[in-house]
């Protein structure tokens, strides 16, 4: 018997793929009664940098705040256009947004486990090897270490000419 989806991690760079991505993550929600778990990894800096820029935690938590405020509006304008195609709910999928500093490929493991997430989702940049190098190995990285079914959704060429509107 395959395991019931009732929790799904949705990871996000902010892109016009992980955007194009979140119409599968949404579609996969409503088709199987499930919630989604927004991620958004931010690269952390080395700590020297943290202490020769005078960085201290306030200013991390204020940046993750203003990435979550972000990805919210992000999320609210997206679903507003994506209804059209998948219908409503969209917004009230969503269970949790989490903004974490790390590698984003430790950061999606590491939370598909602590959020107990059934799935994880994340669009890839498909571009070939030099790109692949670069833009792909979030997405390759999480697809050879889980332990979870990850879907990897590429962005169709057809759909490369439409204008998402930053999203």
């Amino acid at each position: 018997m395959i395991p019931q989806i009732k929790k799904i991690l949705y990871a996000t760079d902010l892109s016009k793929n992980s955007s194009y991505a979140f119409l599968y993550a949404t579609d996969m929600a409503r088709r199987h009664d499930a919630t989604i778990v927004i991620l958004h990894a931010l690269e952390s800096f080395p700590a020297y940098i943290d202490a020769y820029a005078g960085m201290a935690v306030p200013i991390e938590q204020k940046e993750q705040g203003e990435v979550i405020k972000e990805i919210k509006g992000h999320l609210q304008d997206f679903c507003r256009k994506a209804e059209a195609q998948i219908g409503p709910p969209c917004v009230t999928l969503v269970s949790k947004i989490l903004v974490p500093r790390g590698h984003p490929p430790e950061e999606i493991l590491n939370a598909a486990d602590e959020e107990d997430c059934d799935v994880i989702v994340l669009g890839t940049h498909g571009k070939g090897f030099l790109a692949h190098a670069f833009l792909g190995s979030v997405s390759s990285a999480v697809l050879h270490r889980a332990r979870k079914p990850v879907f990897i959704i590429p962005l169709p060429s057809e759909r490369a000419s439409i204008n998402w509107n930053g999203i």
